[in-house]
C-alpha cells in the first residue's frame, strides 16, 4: 500500500456544511467582474443592467450566480428584515452589518457582481463631511458604490463623495427616507413637477453621480430623462420599461413580503420550480426587456 497522500482533484465539490453549500458563482472565464467602466459600456451599448437587493451572504451568493449586474444592499432591509414601517429607523451600523455579509457571500464564491450599499436617513444630511465618514464604514464594509436619496442639496455631497474616490449612486422620484415629507408611498414627477425632478437629475449626473435610481415616477418621464443623461445610468424601480436597467426587493420578485405587493412588481417565483431559476429568470426579463410590462408595471 503507497503512503502517498492523494491530492485533492480541482473538480472535487466543495464539502457540505450543517447549513448548506453555498451556490458557485458566474465563472470567471464567462463573466468579468461588473466595475464602473464596464457599466458605462453596457450603458452606452444599451444592454440593460439587472439589480437586485440582497441582504445576506447565501442570497448574495445566489443572484450572483444567477448573473445578476448589481446587488444593492438596501435599508428596505428594515421593513424586510427587521419589520419595520419604513426604512428611517435603519441605522448605519445595521447597514455596515448586513454590507458586510454581502460581501462576504461574494467573497466565498468569487462573485463579480458590483456591490451598492444605501447610506441610511441621517447618516449624510448633517454634513458632507459626516457623508465622507459614512460612505467610508460601507466601503470598508465592502461595498463598491454608495446610494443616497434626494436631490438639491444631495448635489454637493454627491460632487464631494465622487471627488474623493467613491463612486455614487443617487436615488429620485420616490425617496422612501422621508415619505412623510411627501405623503406617502405616491407617484411622483407629474406634471409641472417633472421638470424639477429632470433639472435635479442633471444636476446630480453633472455632480458625478454614474447611477440613477427612479422610484414611482411616470414612465414617460423615466424615458425622458433616460435619452438625456448620457454618463447616468437610470434604474427604475415602478417607471416603466424605458430605463437604462431596473431593480426589485429581492423578497417581492419572490413573492414573499409582509404587507400588499406592489404594482411595479413581478412574482418570478409564481413560475419557476425554485429561487436560482427564479432569479435567472428575472435577469432574462430585465436584459430583453420583457420586464417591466408598462401596462402592468408603470403609470
Amino acid at each position: 500500500m503507497s503512503n502517498t497522500t492523494a491530492t485533492p482533484s480541482s473538480e472535487t465539490p466543495t464539502a457540505a456544511t450543517p447549513y448548506g453549500t453555498l451556490p458557485s458563482a458566474s465563472l470567471p472565464a464567462s463573466r468579468k467582474p461588473v466595475s464602473l467602466p464596464r457599466l458605462a459600456d453596457m450603458h452606452a451599448r444599451g444592454e440593460k443592467i439587472s439589480m437586485l437587493t440582497a441582504y445576506d451572504a447565501t442570497f448574495a451568493a445566489m443572484a450572483d450566480a444567477a448573473g445578476i449586474d448589481c446587488l444593492l444592499v438596501g435599508d428596505s432591509l428594515g421593513m424586510v428584515c427587521q419589520g419595520l414601517n419604513s426604512t428611517v429607523g435603519v441605522s448605519l451600523d445595521t447597514m455596515r452589518y448586513h454590507t458586510d455579509s454581502v460581501s462576504r457571500g461574494l467573497r466565498r464564491v468569487q462573485g463579480t457582481a458590483w456591490l451598492i450599499a444605501d447610506l441610511p436617513f441621517g447618516s449624510y444630511q448633517e454634513s458632507r463631511e459626516q457623508a465622507l465618514r459614512s460612505a467610508t464604514v460601507l466601503m470598508q464594509a465592502g461595498a463598491h458604490m454608495v446610494k443616497l436619496e434626494g436631490g438639491g442639496w444631495t448635489t454637493e455631497t454627491v460632487r464631494f463623495l465622487v471627488e474623493r474616490g467613491i463612486p455614487v449612486c443617487a436615488h429620485l422620484g420616490l425617496t422612501p427616507q422621508t415619505v412623510h415629507a411627501l405623503g406617502g408611498y405616491r407617484v411622483q414627477g407629474k406634471g409641472d413637477a417633472g421638470a424639477l425632478l429632470k433639472q435635479h437629475a442633471h444636476a446630480l449626473q453633472d455632480a458625478g453621480a454614474t447611477m440613477l435610481v427612479l422610484e414611482m415616477v411616470p414612465a414617460a418621464l423615466a424615458a425622458e430623462l433616460t435619452n438625456e443623461l448620457k454618463h447616468c445610468a437610470t434604474i427604475g424601480i415602478g417607471a416603466g420599461k424605458g430605463t437604462a436597467g431596473q431593480v426589485l426587493v429581492l423578497h417581492d420578485m419572490l413573492g414573499i413580503n409582509l404587507g400588499k405587493m406592489p404594482k411595479f412588481v413581478r412574482n418570478f417565483m409564481a413560475d419557476a420550480p425554485g429561487v436560482l431559476p427564479a432569479l435567472k429568470a428575472y435577469v432574462q426579463a430585465v436584459k430583453d426587456g420583457s420586464f417591466p410590462d408598462d401596462r402592468l408595471h408603470a403609470w
